[in-house]
């Protein structure tokens, strides 16, 4: 023991007690996804705080030196039913609140193991344990029991990053309730025996709190639940709160806002009752809370009966390729794009062919290194390591004895934290657009590739723009970079009209005399018609001609410049209606599992076409402004080539104030307007559409020629390390980094933005890849002349589709089918199950890839 603790003396000044913010990765390894539940545990380096498996520890000491590791291994309890109390631990308890780390929430610990902790000295392996420190000097006891007992009682970065406290009960109170008013009409509510005053239906009430009206509730997606009249009475009246009868008890009862279009407080409640003749505190609850009936719902989430294929029982699958993602809170959307996307060869080639080299290169936080963490997801789906069936929950009666495909898998918790790191969107714990997600990480991969191969090339095309000016007769042709064909669906297009005449007269017929729902019919839209909606004119109205330097009518044809190795295609289910409210069109394509878009490949210029003279409009200018140039802010009164700062673009303050009350922020209404030309809500709305997907889109708005907002100027003062931190692993070096976030008064959205569109100003200055310098990385290339795409023949064959169940990208579920070795496959998440119906008419993505010749 002596040796032992000499060791342990020679080695205490790297050994170091966890401070607050500091990074702790105790359960998941930075190179793989071994935790301590997994063979051989889990190794913490107790100087950096980053975990490591058994198989990736030996090469962490290699490369730093450090020789002290924290051991954790665990191993689960053996548990008997969580109802007998004679295992000496309490029952499990039920949740009753819709939360998460919060008293009567959902359990993030779900299962109980035996933990098992050491000190590991490497390179011999030495292991030393508490009891073990109770004889070694005082100095070495202090230090290192402090840094074991600091390392086991931090909160692990999976917790901090993922789980986090989160309570969806918290409601806020309704700005109707206070003023709200009643109507005299006489009405009072029994009570008992409510019915819906339209159907009759007798359970889901809700009472409207300004004239006592008594309506169904909404109809939800299975057909159960109410027939959503209470919702239509709100529509035609306005009238905004109502009560859900049965959850009246003395503490309160759910009060829901259409206005708000959320469950809200009222501080008035027992007032507002009582005018219809409610006493609340007599009261008692007969109706589960819309909390209840959500919680009832999460525990059911993952079940595979929710989306299995026509009730048949599938058989689960594992080994290399065929990988589950378990579901960290709403994940689905990202565990489907990326199961998707590591089928893609040039994604296998790039991060898991060459893993060992990734991670040789990697810096010396490989947890915060894209490249790194990209390489180790996809080495994770693909090598079947944790393709391996989940343990038994054991002697559960709601468990079903049929085997359900759940596998150990893979979470992907560092994954998620680095790409959804300063999104709004992608780094909380809501549901995403799998779209908008694809997107993102493409966007990631274009960011951090700057050296070396880039997988997203095989996405990539150029589609051509071709705008003809129906007055002179003068074309103008455009090409602009893609990654997804968005496909429109023409609702009028549907072969089966009668059907779903017939469809809606049964449920307005159910709705008159309170029967149950009718089957659900959609509308069956052929593909063909998709393709066609795509590749017919435009009309543009108020198209600024260059040719008669007037507005007029313009038609604008859409084609494909280049065809990419890789389509993909999305089916623009998710739309507007009249009153800008989300729906989706519930709506069944007969996709096809082969394509064929030669004849959509654009022929640029045609024989004897005359093209539109290349004169931009009229800028949009405040009348008392005098203009002096378009450059921006470094000029003088004496220098004609300049402007004053102070000019400002006149802007139609209706139809920005429309847009902002339509929820989107005041800048991007602010360019949606400038960049439209005051030319109205319609077009000012579809720019919005067509830009929310933009890093600046709610960034303040820069006149063309300048590097800032109006009322700005270029900053010299220090920048923000961590926002330099985050630039330079996505490639770029210190110098470029800084150049850009002076350039944008330090806000990295528009610094990213910035320098991705001053790449020219930059090619003397060092690129690199994952903060790596030049001389380190796969070899520097030369930014090409213009963007790079692949062309061939455009000819496709379906190999994935990526589908979503519920009412809105906010909300749902997503799934993916892919198919490996002519064998589709249905990935949900933890479970890998062959298909034997893949559902590929309710798809949202579809991905193709090119038919060799």
């Amino acid at each position: 023991m002596a040796e032992v603790s000499e060791v342990l003396m020679s080695v205490l000044s790297t050994i170091r007690v966890p401070r607050p913010g500091d990074r702790v990765h105790k359960d998941e390894c930075a190179l793989s996804f071994a935790s301590p539940e997994s063979e051989g545990g889990l190794y913490v380096c107790m100087n950096s705080f980053l975990g490591f498996g058994s198989q990736y520890v030996d090469r962490h000491h290699t490369r730093t030196g450090q020789r002290a590791y924290l051991h954790i291994t665990r191993s689960r309890k053996t548990q008997e039913d969580d109802n007998n109390s004679g295992s000496g631990d309490p029952p499990k308890k039920k949740p009753t609140r819709l939360a998460i780390g919060v008293e009567g929430g959902f359990d993030v610990e779900q299962e109980h193991y035996e933990e098992d902790v050491k000190v590991v000295l490497f390179p011999d392996k030495q292991e030393v344990t508490s009891e073990d420190l109770a004889g070694m000097p005082d100095v070495v006891k202090e230090r290192v029991s402090l840094s074991m007992a600091g390392l086991m009682s931090a909160d692990s970065m999976s917790h901090v990053l993922q789980v986090q406290q989160w309570d969806g009960e918290v409601r806020q109170e309704s700005r109707h309730a206070v003023d709200l008013k009643q109507l005299d009409n006489g009405v009072k509510i029994p009570p008992s025996g409510w019915r819906c005053d339209v159907c009759d239906l007798q359970e889901n009430l809700w009472v409207n709190l300004t004239d006592g009206k008594v309506m169904c509730g909404r109809r939800y997606f299975d057909g159960s639940g109410g027939n959503n009249h209470a919702l239509l009475y709100f529509q035609q009246t306005g009238y905004p709160l109502a009560v859900k009868l049965g959850t009246i008890t003395p503490d309160g009862a759910d009060v829901y806002s259409y206005d708000e279009d959320d469950m809200v407080l009222d501080p008035k409640l027992a007032e507002h009752l009582a005018h219809f003749g409610i006493n609340m505190m007599t009261m008692e609850k007969t109706e589960r809370t819309m909390t209840e009936l959500e919680i009832a719902v999460n525990q059911r989430v993952g079940e595979w009966e929710v989306i299995q294929e026509s009730g048949t029982t599938l058989r689960a699958l594992w080994g290399p390729g065929l990988t589950g993602m378990k579901n960290l809170g709403n994940s689905c959307y990202l565990n489907s794009v990326m199961q998707v996307l590591f089928t893609v060869p040039d994604f296998q080639s790039k991060y898991v062919s060459g893993i060992d080299k990734i991670f040789d290169e990697a810096p010396s936080d490989p947890s915060q290194d894209f490249k790194t963490q990209v390489a180790k997801l996809g080495y994770g789906l693909l090598s079947g390591e944790y393709s391996k069936p989940a343990p038994d929950p054991g002697d559960d009666p709601n468990t079903s004895a049929e085997p359900r495909g759940d596998q150990v898998g893979i979470a992907p918790r560092m994954f998620k934290a680095l790409v959804g790191r300063g999104h709004p969107e992608f780094s909380t714990n809501r549901q995403q657009d799998a779209q908008e997600f694809l997107l993102h990480f493409i966007n990631m991969v274009e960011r951090n590739c700057r050296s070396g191969a880039n997988p997203s090339e095989a996405f990539r095309f150029l589609v051509e723009e071709r705008i003809v000016c129906q007055q002179s007769h003068k074309a103008k042709y455009t090409q602009r970079v893609d990654y997804i064909l968005q496909l429109p669906v023409p609702m009028d297009q549907a072969t089966n009209p009668e059907e779903l005449q017939e469809a809606e007269r049964r449920r307005e017929e159910a709705d008159s005399s309170g029967g149950p729902p009718p089957v659900t019919v959609r509308a069956r839209i052929p593909f063909t018609a998709c393709m066609a909606a795509l590749s017919e004119p435009e009309t543009l109205t108020d198209f600024w001609s260059s040719a008669v330097q007037a507005k007029t009518t313009a038609t604008k044809t859409t084609r494909f410049a280049s065809f990419p190795d890789h389509l993909v295609i999305q089916i623009k289910k998710f739309t507007f209606g009249q009153d800008w409210v989300p729906k989706k069109l519930d709506v069944s394509i007969n996709v096809p599992d082969t394509l064929d878009l030669s004849a959509l490949r654009g022929a640029g210029q045609q024989p004897g076409e005359e093209l539109l003279p290349e004169v931009a409009p009229p800028p949009l200018m405040t009348p008392d402004v005098e203009v002096k140039g378009i450059l921006g802010f470094h000029g003088n009164e004496e220098d004609d080539s300049l402007y004053s700062p102070l000019l400002s673009p006149v802007l139609d303050d209706s139809t920005v104030s429309q847009l902002c009350e339509m929820g989107f922020p005041l800048e991007a209404c602010r360019k949606a307007v400038y960049y439209t030309g005051n030319t109205g809500i319609d077009a000012a709305m579809n720019w919005v559409m067509g830009h929310m997907d933009d890093p600046d889109f709610s960034a303040p708005l820069v006149l063309p020629g300048c590097s800032s907002a109006p009322g700005t100027t270029p900053t010299n003062e220090s920048v923000s390390e961590e926002h330099l931190a985050t630039i330079v692993s996505m490639g770029f070096s210190r110098e470029q980094a800084t150049k850009a976030l002076k350039s944008t008064s330090n806000v990295l959205e528009r610094a990213v933005d910035w320098i991705f569109s001053h790449l020219d100003d930059l090619e003397s200055m060092e690129v690199s890849e994952g903060g790596r310098s030049a001389g380190e990385s796969e070899g520097v290339r030369e930014p090409p002349p213009g963007p790079r795409v692949r062309d061939g023949e455009g000819k496709y064959e379906l190999f994935a589709f990526i589908s979503h169940m519920g009412t809105s990208t906010m909300c749902g579920h997503y799934v993916c089918h892919i198919k490996k070795d002519q064998q589709w496959v249905i990935f949900n998440d933890q479970k890998v199950c062959a298909s034997e119906k893949p559902p590929k008419d309710l798809g949202y993505l579809y991905f193709y890839r090119r038919v060799a010749e």
